[in-house]
């Protein structure tokens, strides 16, 4: 309990900004504009604290191949982008990513580890490319890949946190969560 309370503590000073989207560019070098670029977009924030809070109900061996998912689609959609691949409608995938990630908690719904990993890993994939298509000129490589899968885990694991919380109480709670989420991806989708 003490560690789901701090690391849901942790989350919120580091999204206490997160007020605009992500995608006007970052002036910071490498590593704080990696860990900014997830923080700062409503988008970004929502996915994947949607998807930490719906991985919480999912099996065992679902909720602890989450993260690999989700990292492993950031670092593939971000590689993409650096090289020069396109990648149509980033956007509306990431906008998307929030809905069903929303409609998926509404309806405390349950998918096989293949499925729900395959959409986890697509849906992180589009907020990846965005990533990855505006890195910062000045930044590393390296240090930009570190802050945000740093800041990417550490919105999944706040969500895993909530959700877990949630899990205690009526499940009512969880789904109006999912509802409000599902309707923030559409407002998104439709801004």
């Amino acid at each position: 309990m003490k560690l789901t309370a701090k690391l849901l503590t942790a989350a919120a000073l580091l999204t206490a900004s997160a007020t605009a989207m992500a995608h006007s560019g970052h002036a910071e070098g490498g590593f704080t504009s990696g860990l900014l670029h997830p923080m700062l977009g409503l988008d970004h924030l929502l996915a994947m604290a949607a998807i930490g809070f719906w991985s919480v109900r999912q099996s065992k061996q679902m909720k602890n191949a989450t993260p690999a998912f989700v990292i492993g689609g950031m670092i593939l959609g971000a590689t993409l982008a650096w090289g020069g691949l396109s990648l149509s409608g980033v956007e509306t995938g990431i906008t998307f990513s929030v809905l069903v990630a929303g409609i998926l908690i509404a309806t405390l719904a349950k998918l096989p580890t293949a499925v729900g990993g395959t959409l986890v890993g697509a849906f992180m994939l589009f907020h990846g490319f965005a990533h990855g298509a505006e890195m910062p000129a000045v930044a590393t490589l390296a240090t930009y890949v570190a802050g945000f899968s740093i800041a990417t885990l550490a919105i999944t694991f706040a969500g895993r946190g909530l959700g877990s919380l949630m899990l205690k109480v009526d499940s009512r709670f969880s789904r109006g969560v999912g509802g409000v989420l599902a309707v923030a991806g559409a407002y998104l989708a439709a801004a």
